[in-house]
């Protein structure tokens, strides 16, 4: 069985949810994986920061607005009087849930809910559609089976009994519609996965079934060696092993969200990156394999925070980076990058949010320095210690650009190197000509 995963600008209007029917009616067994239509998650905060804010007349026309624009996709999806009933009965119960809020407290669990609607509509729209034109599907409620544990990390153990359940409810059927994104938290409350969470959601049910493949559709053409969004001239590349398109999507390729990656590279599952505007279009396929030497792409992450500590306890001191750690680790704060000298240790962060508590700790060692908005650039490929000249053509590339940080060795896939985030638009364009030759 295979899962196809489809993001937001797949699903994003009644016009994008005809055309996935070719792509997912054949005599194929598999899993549809949906995000919510494009824009709706946004709306949905939007909504949720208002009742937050406790002003339920801004809330009511966000609400009002959102609705109107799905009343508006409805009647582009249906073309049967019943289909449209259908369409507009469900548009009305999601909408009249949504608006219950408005009448009293709201609280952090509440907003989940909230969040878990684009979702469901989106599939039970798609499924009615499908419906519509003679396809059988099973609707697959993506809560049922999809849970996260006390650290918010994906039960996996808990999916695979439960979805294997769920299908088993229907031996004879060969396509199921289910929701990316949302799942249940360990007390049984309506949760998510974070943005980006569909793939996750894919990952993770492909792992649970041992699929033949996972495939993540979206509005590009498989992952690029740069940011076309920023560089003029990019290619996508064909073959990635796990190792290197976990590090572009951690370090920034937008196309694959961070944690996509690692429950298929358990399982062995490749995952296949295509394009719903080109299905001809070869895409990116993901595998154990090593797909050939050399560098392969470029990567930007933004808001980036950089931490030099500097003290005399340092020199020659053991146990100083595991308390340095530690302060991290209390704080639930995840370090991307890491330099040390005898007197001072430098790394990132990319959250920000328990910053002036940790500072406050780290003072206890020595002279804090922060630098702000910087932008970690990854390139990766296949260059293990064994393999030569490749820091050098790097470096070369970047001569004109001032570098903060620089992290090599720490794995045969990934050189890494911070700057200032205004330099990240030069930084990226002189890589894309050192390295591949694009100007």
């Amino acid at each position: 069985m295979q899962v196809l995963k489809f993001g937001g600008t797949s699903v994003g209007s009644a016009e994008r949810m005809h055309s996935l029917v070719q792509l997912v009616v054949n005599e194929q067994p598999k899993i549809v994986v949906l995000s919510a239509m494009s824009g709706t998650t946004n709306a949905l905060v939007e909504i949720a920061s208002a009742l937050y804010g406790k002003d339920s007349v801004k809330a009511t026309e966000l609400i009002k607005k959102l609705e109107e624009k799905y009343l508006i996709e409805v009647k582009k999806l249906y073309r049967k009087e019943s289909s449209l009933n259908k369409g507009t009965q469900l548009i009305q119960y999601h909408f009249d849930y949504l608006r219950a809020f408005t009448l009293d407290m709201f609280t952090a669990n509440e907003e989940k809910a909230i969040l878990a609607q684009g979702e469901l509509l989106s599939t039970a729209m798609f499924h009615f559609y499908l419906e519509e034109t003679g396809v059988t599907s099973v609707l697959l409620p993506a809560l049922n089976f999809m849970r996260i544990d006390e650290n918010e990390e994906p039960d996996l153990a808990y999916i695979e009994t439960h979805i294997k359940a769920e299908l088993a409810k229907h031996p004879d059927a060969k396509l199921f519609i289910t929701q990316g994104y949302i799942c249940r938290n360990s007390f049984g409350e309506i949760d998510n996965l974070k943005r980006g969470g569909s793939d996750y959601t894919a990952s993770l049910i492909g792992a649970a079934i041992r699929s033949v493949e996972v495939q993540i559709w979206t509005d590009i053409d498989g992952m690029h060696n740069n940011d076309p969004r920023i560089v003029n001239k990019t290619h996508p590349i064909h073959e990635l092993s796990f190792d290197e398109a976990a590090e572009l999507a951690y370090f920034g390729a937008k196309i694959l969200h961070p944690t996509c990656i690692l429950p298929a590279q358990k399982r062995n599952i490749p995952v296949r990156l295509l394009n719903t505007m080109q299905p001809e279009a070869r895409g990116t396929i993901i595998t154990s394999g090593i797909a050939g030497s050399g560098i392969k792409a470029v990567a930007a992450k933004d808001g980036i925070t950089a931490i030099n500590i500097k003290s005399g306890r340092m020199l020659l001191a053991y146990g100083f980076l595991r308390s340095v750690f530690e302060v991290f680790e209390r704080h639930k704060t995840p370090i991307d990058m890491i330099t040390t000298s005898e007197v001072a240790v430098s790394l990132t962060i990319d959250n920000a949010a328990h910053l002036s508590s940790i500072i406050k700790e780290l003072e206890t060692f020595g002279v804090v320095e922060i630098d702000t908005d910087q932008t970690i650039i990854c390139i990766v490929g296949d260059f293990g210690g064994e393999k030569k000249g490749y820091a050098n053509k790097v470096f070369d590339a970047l001569k004109e650009i001032p570098i903060r940080m620089i992290s090599y060795g720490g794995s045969a896939h990934n050189i890494s190197v911070l700057v200032e985030g205004s330099l990240k638009k030069d930084a990226l364009q002189a890589l894309n000509k050192g390295l591949f030759n694009y100007n």
